[in-house]
């Protein structure tokens, strides 16, 4: 195992580019945020499809909806689960309402994924969008009581990041909920 100082030599400085949250309702959650904080417009994927679903190494199924908008300056997803069973959506110790991870950006997934499985945080969801990025939920919950989301700087993925910034710039609150395809 890479000691500590070893890690953040080889660690790329990687901002947060959203926060998310794991929610029973995500139109519902993104709506009462906008109440709060005025973030938006949200843009709903339901039921996104994956190719691909491992949690904690083992074949799974995941049926999850997400709403995506703007929060000054980062993006704040709410996730919903839409089936039963494990996930890592029911890891989280601190179940709906909470913090559920923040998501970074990564020069090369499966070696984010080895740096971080060697500072001792296990991959706790690999999965694979159908027509989409793969990306990883990396268990953070001891020490810093969330997952870390790690997906690779795509054209697809930087285009909706920058899709959700430029709609919110000059929003005028309208139209809170947009519905996207899942595909």
């Amino acid at each position: 195992m890479a000691t500590p100082d070893e890690l953040s030599a080889k660690a790329v400085r990687q901002p947060i580019r959203q926060i998310a949250y794991f929610v029973d309702n995500a139109e519902q959650a993104a709506r009462q945020h906008h109440q709060l904080f005025g973030s938006g417009p949200f843009f709903l994927v339901e039921h996104i499809p994956l190719s691909v679903c491992l949690h904690r190494g083992q074949p799974a199924q995941l049926d999850h909806t997400s709403a995506y908008g703007q929060w000054g300056g980062i993006m704040v997803e709410f996730c919903q689960q839409n089936n039963p069973g494990p996930s890592v959506f029911h890891d989280h110790p601190g179940g709906c309402g909470a913090l559920h991870h923040v998501a970074v950006m990564v020069e090369d997934l499966a070696a984010a994924m080895q740096q971080y499985a060697q500072a001792g945080h296990a991959t706790a969801l690999y999965a694979e969008a159908v027509n989409g990025p793969a990306y990883a939920m990396m268990d953070c919950l001891v020490g810093l009581g969330h997952f870390v989301e790690l997906y690779e700087a795509s054209e697809q993925l930087v285009g909706f990041y920058e899709l959700v910034r430029a709609v919110a710039q000059d929003w005028d609150g309208s139209e809170v909920i947009r519905r996207l395809p899942a595909h």
